[in-house]
Order: C-alpha cells, then structure tokens, then sequence
C-alpha cells in the first residue's frame, strides 16, 4: 500500500510518499480504509525526534494518530464492528510505528469509534485527538461546569476551538487568547476573545476583575505563567504544553485513546454541540507540505490529509 513515512528524525524533508508495508489486524483491531488524516503538532514534534524520551521509533516509521475511514476487517475477537462501518479513530500506540497516513491501518477497537454522520471525512478526522483532548481536560482534569468562567490559550487553534464549543456547552462563560485576525471567528464560537501576548493580564482584569474558575493551558511558558494569577482562589489549571504546572498546582493532561469518550464526542457533533473548522487539505503525498504548515503555529481548527480513493465501477 502507499503511505507516509520516515526513516531518521528531522525536518520535513525526511518525508517520504511510496510504497510501505501492509498492516497486519491483530484479534483486538481492524483495519480501517483511511478515507482521510488530520496534522497534529504532536506528528511533527514526533518526526524531528522531541519525544524519544517518552516514545521509542520503530523504523520507517507512518506517522499521524487521527483517522477518519472504512472498517475493511475486523478482528476475530472485535463484536463492535462489522465491515462497511464508518469510523474515527485516534490510533495512538506506545510506540512510533504504523500510523494513519497510508492508505490502510489497523486500529486497536479501544481506539475507534462511529463517525459522526454530519460530518465530512475531513472534518471527522480533525475530531479524535483534539476532541478528546479538550474533553477529557474540561471534563475530567477541569471538573468546568455552568457557571464558571473558563480561560482557553490558543481558542483558535484544533484543540481550542473545539475546548470553547465543550466549554459553552458545559455552561462556562469562555474567553479564548487569539491573534486579532481570529476573534470574529471566536465571536462566532460564543467565545470572548482577547489578544495573547504583552500585557494579557491587564485586559484579562478588564475582561473578568474577579479572576476565572479555570484555564486550559495548550501554550506553556509566559502564557502558563501569566495564568496563574489570573486564577480566583481555589481556581483549577491544567496545562498539555507544559509540565511546570504541576509546581503551580495544576493538572499536565496527556489525552488517552477512550472509545466511550470518543463515542460522545460523535454524539455532540451529531447533536451540533461541537463543529470541527478545516483549515486546508493536502492530499496524501503532500503531506510534507501540510507538516510544513503546521509547524508555523498559526493554523485555525485543524489541517488534514486526504487519501483519494477511485470508485469502483458499477457491474
């Protein structure tokens, strides 16, 4: 089959679009026709070699995590799928291997769950990982519920975007960091945005003088900092950029594969709770180009890449 893979860390030349070996489908997996693949920072952070520490390579390695596709196969002993279902999945293992960008993968079934019905293959992928990021930081590390004010860093981006939309559903009152060019755009969300950067707690004061219950953290560093004072007393921080938080009393939140959350994050999409914003396309070849992208830090929702698959001629 054709995929993505890299045989060394580096940049994003390291990438390289042929032919790579077919997924084997263990008893506790299937595998999934991959319709398309969302771009995480993780992806990149994970190819120039930042996280050896946590995850060892298996050379070449696909990468990606996000899957939106068609269950080819299931395994002997998986009752939760047949063929033909449509699926999204965030396909992590506990090591860098076999993922998502390739035309085929086998997904372990604690992975996956059904495809939201109203959303395109592309929007879908864009889904798992920073849905259920955002859900299980709100949710479960957060404990954010009707009224609470809620700080988001980065309301734009995949995981903010789709953290502001659980957080208004959740009751919060949410204010989202953004460049200006984004905050019609956070508007639209029911978020109040507010410019990131040199001075933030001033006009987060003007915007809320009595301090937020919660901040969800995705940025780190001045912005981390900043956060903590920002707090009311007994306020609740967690962070998925930066580990300093646990000294400032907060929550480092690591998102697990969880097919129960997964299959409510369908269930809220379905029901228009949460939308996924794609930003661009790239078909699987290019997916260099999309890596590239990423890398810039300044994507809105999410950057996705496509497997284009011919139809079969009918008779």
């Amino acid at each position: 089959m054709k995929g993505i893979s890299y045989s060394r860390y580096g940049g994003p030349d390291v990438l390289e679009y042929g032919e790579v070996g077919d997924p084997k489908v263990g008893p506790d997996a299937v595998l999934v026709k991959v319709r398309a693949a969302a771009v995480n920072p993780v992806d990149w952070k994970c190819r120039e070699g930042y996280l050896d520490g946590m995850l060892d390579p298996v050379f070449p390695v696909v990468p990606g995590w996000d899957v939106s596709g068609v269950v080819v196969q299931p395994g002997v002993s998986v009752p939760e799928f047949t063929a033909g279902d449509e699926v999204i999945g965030y396909v992590r293992e506990d090591f860098l291997s076999r993922g998502t960008f390739a035309e085929y993968v086998a997904a372990p079934v604690r992975t996956l769950a059904r495809k939201p019905r109203n959303l395109t293959w592309e929007e879908a992928a864009g889904l798992p990982l920073a849905g259920l990021t955002a859900y299980q930081v709100l949710v479960k590390a957060l404990q954010v519920g009707r009224g609470d004010t809620v700080l988001v860093h980065a309301a734009a981006g995949g995981v903010g975007s789709i953290a502001v939309q659980l957080a208004r559903h959740l009751g919060a009152r949410v204010i989202g960091t953004a460049s200006e060019g984004n905050h019609d755009f956070l508007r639209g969300l029911g978020c109040e945005p507010v410019k990131y950067g040199e001075g933030l707690a001033e006009r987060m004061r003007g915007l809320a003088p009595e301090g937020v219950d919660a901040v969800f953290d995705t940025v780190g560093g001045e912005a981390l900092k900043t956060s903590v004072d920002l707090l009311v007393p007994q306020g609740r921080l967690a962070s998925i950029a930066d580990g300093d938080v646990i000294g400032y009393g907060g929550r480092y939140c690591w998102v697990r594969p969880d097919a129960e959350d997964l299959l409510r994050l369908t269930e809220l999409a379905e029901q228009g709770v949460v939308s996924v914003h794609v930003s661009e396309t790239f078909p699987l070849e290019r997916a260099a180009d999309a890596h590239r992208l990423s890398q810039q830090g300044r994507t809105r929702g999410k950057i996705v890449v496509t497997v284009d698959w011919q139809v079969e001629p009918a008779g």
